[in-house]
């Protein structure tokens, strides 16, 4: 049984670990192109400027200074007003930048290991053992002064990440600890392939395994880490952006938009991201559940016509809703008498596919079209042309996909328009002023505003946090992660409060009995969101 402390002190290196996958490319992508060594002596840059002397792409150039500020090692300064963003040294930055070196080795074990869905294969076994004896050495041998300490330890833990991340993903894709979890007893050990008894002796070097009785046997730490491998999912998904950071901020911006005029999506791997996701959006799901058994045991003429799940992926969350409606509602007593409309969208074909496919198999009778969470007013005008169905008629849903809508790049600002965000955002390596990313997703609501005033909509919400905040709290958020695989990849979170307020200034509001946030405390980076019409 673990202690308090000891949960507390794993929970602290998995948000580190995670940390570390984004920072590591990161931190030496800007060592190895001497911009650290230009901000030192400098000690204060305007990113406009520095993007100039350097010939990066200002947009990306700027997350990435963004992420150090959050990992603490440089402040960030920030005026919406005029569109300027400063960078400068702080305490942390001349002992942090001295060691960004130590992150060459992991950068080259990341692109030479690359991204498995399989398990792994004998070469990428032996890349491992062999970074795992450097990080050991390292960790033993390294020398430096005890006032560096902090940051110092902070960046293993980070090399750390490096190792266990892609670790933990594979077997927990495949279920491997779970299924030898099961069958913990040292005679199975013997049945377990070459491959991933290696992996064993690798994670039981940092003791996550003990060798007992001829085989090797979880420690209280190796559960603790092991039961949480698919908190690892989605930041370790985004490996393939990640590991061509050389190329977004100081080379062609478009490498990965061109490539996703292909059907397969090149910057993330979209199979570990959904797995990820899956794994961590459980609780989130309860809460959208209350507000579904509430809105569904109304009186049958104040309900809405059905659901329409925008972003419907593989199906399963309206597989989900639809179970909760037929088994925990007055609707679900009458669907003979008051048929749920149900309706699945999507912008990926393949998804469209396998979303209907699965809605067959579970005996789930709903509509499944192509959309774009961008354009409601096509939607609209489809769901009405090929099903007589209105839009305004049913309750939206969806998940994590409002920050992830195509930019528009004519957005207008009104005059004097501020953002409150201290966000860093970019479309094709340009960076977008903060008011334009506000000014847009003030507009992207506008467009669903008509669609949603009678039933009203229910989404789950990504956030970034301000980077003095999260420099605070490395060891206490996902902020850091989340900026970088959503910024790289040309997404826009926002602060909570600056969500918060764009919606109130549509006239629109979130119902407070359902609006929560997780964590519930200043370091939110997910909320639940009902919105209705003010009216």
């Amino acid at each position: 049984m673990l202690s308090k402390t000891e949960k507390h002190q794993y929970r602290s290196q998995l948000f580190s670990h995670l940390n570390g996958f984004v920072i590591t490319p990161t931190a030496y992508c800007l060592y190895k192109f001497k911009v650290c060594e230009y901000i030192l002596e400098e000690q204060s840059v305007c990113v406009t400027d520095l993007a100039s002397q350097f010939n990066a792409n200002e947009g990306y150039l700027n997350i990435a200074l963004r992420l150090i500020a959050s990992q603490g090692w440089l402040d960030q300064n920030i005026n919406n007003l005029n569109n300027k963003v400063f960078y400068s040294c702080n305490d942390k930055t001349v002992q942090a930048f001295n060691y960004f070196q130590l992150y060459n080795t992991a950068v080259g074990h990341l692109k030479e290991l690359g991204l498995s869905e399989t398990p792994f294969n004998k070469s990428q076994i032996l890349l491992i053992e062999s970074y795992l004896k450097w990080y050991l050495d390292l960790i033993e041998n390294f020398k430096y002064p005890e006032k560096d300490a902090s940051i110092v330890s902070e960046i293993f833990c980070h090399l750390e990440g490096v190792l266990i991340g892609p670790i933990l993903v594979n077997a927990g894709l495949k279920k491997a600890f779970q299924t030898y979890y099961i069958h913990q007893q040292s005679e199975t050990n013997n049945a377990l392939t070459p491959e991933f008894y290696r992996l064993l002796t690798v994670l039981s070097q940092l003791n996550w395994f003990e060798y007992q009785n001829k085989g090797y046997v979880f420690t209280n730490k190796g559960l603790f880490f092991t039961k949480r491998a698919s908190a690892y999912g989605v930041t370790i998904s985004y490996q393939p952006t990640l590991t061509h950071l050389d190329e977004l901020i100081f080379g062609d911006p478009l490498l990965f938009k061109n490539a996703l005029l292909s059907t397969t999506e090149k910057h993330v791997n979209r199979t570990i991201n959904v797995w990820g996701s899956g794994g961590a959006h459980t609780t989130y799901f309860k809460v959208i559940d209350e507000i579904i058994i509430k809105i569904f045991n109304k009186p049958i003429e104040q309900q809405p016509e059905g659901i329409l799940d925008m972003g419907c992926g593989n199906g399963a969350f309206l597989i989900h809703l639809f179970n909760v409606i037929e088994q925990q509602t007055l609707r679900g007593s009458k669907l003979e008498e008051y048929p749920l409309t149900l309706i699945g969208v999507d912008y990926n074909q393949a998804a469209i596919d396998v979303s209907k496919q699965n809605l067959i198999e579970a005996d789930v009778w709903a509509k499944v079209i192509w959309g774009d969470i961008s354009n409601p007013k096509k939607l609209a005008d489809d769901l009405e042309s090929k099903f007589q169905i209105q839009l305004e008629k049913l309750l939206n849903v969806r998940t994590f996909l409002d920050h992830n809508r195509i930019w528009d790049p004519n957005i207008t600002l009104t005059e004097n328009y501020a953002s409150q965000s201290t966000g860093a955002y970019a479309f094709k390596g340009k960076r977008l002023s903060n008011n334009a990313v506000s000014a847009s997703l003030k507009h992207h609501f506008e467009k669903w505003k008509p669609y949603i005033k009678t039933h009203g909509l229910i989404i789950i919400e990504l956030h970034t946090l301000p980077s003095s905040l999260a420099a605070q709290n490395t060891k206490n958020t996902l902020a850091i992660a989340y900026d970088a695989t959503h910024g790289y990849s040309d997404q826009y979170i926002l602060e909570v409060d600056e969500f918060v307020r764009i919606i109130s200034d549509l006239n629109l509001k979130i119902d407070p009995h359902h609006f929560k946030r997780f964590p519930d405390s200043d370091l939110a980076t997910v909320t639940v969101n009902y919105i209705k019409s003010r009216i």
